[in-house]
């Protein structure tokens, strides 16, 4: 079985939209993970759901998490407040490696692996013609479990 196989179509978001709108989109979709493309469409970043929350959990609650109990949930306006303006590249935590693509010719175990050693739940599968990277899709965490074990 190959990428091209387990590949499905999946939101991406531009790095020059509105961070406001990434936040939704990971929401509304029950996505577990951000797929970001740059300007060219090429896959930018892929960013787990627990990495954007941490965006949006101000740092002193990081820190202390004890103080989390006393800080009602009206204060998260705060936090939405903070990404009011920024752009996705803004919001997003600084990116420490590529994200984890493959071509549609890659094995099944080949993107196991791949998830494995980078700890996401998202693999891009790209295309690539001469200087041009087509995105065909993503393979999730939970596909790619469902192609191993099957549905019950």
């Amino acid at each position: 079985m190959h990428a091209r196989d387990l590949a499905e179509p999946y939101p991406a978001i531009s790095t020059d939209d509105d961070a406001v709108d990434a936040a939704r989109l990971l929401a509304q979709h029950k996505l577990p993970a951000l797929l970001v493309v740059d300007s060219d469409q090429r896959p930018y970043a892929i960013v787990p759901g627990s990495q954007l929350i941490k965006q949006l959990v101000p740092e002193y609650l990081r820190e202390e998490p004890r103080l989390s109990a006393v800080v009602d949930h009206q204060n998260l306006d705060v936090t939405t407040e903070s990404m009011a303006g920024l752009t996705v590249a803004e919001w997003l935590p600084p990116r420490t490696h590529t994200p984890p693509v493959v071509g549609p010719d890659t094995g099944a175990l080949q993107v196991a692996a791949l998830m494995a050693r980078t700890l996401t739940p998202l693999v891009a599968v790209i295309e690539r013609d001469a200087d041009q990277v087509r995105l065909v899709g993503a393979i999730t965490a939970a596909g790619l479990m469902e192609r191993f074990i099957g549905e019950q």
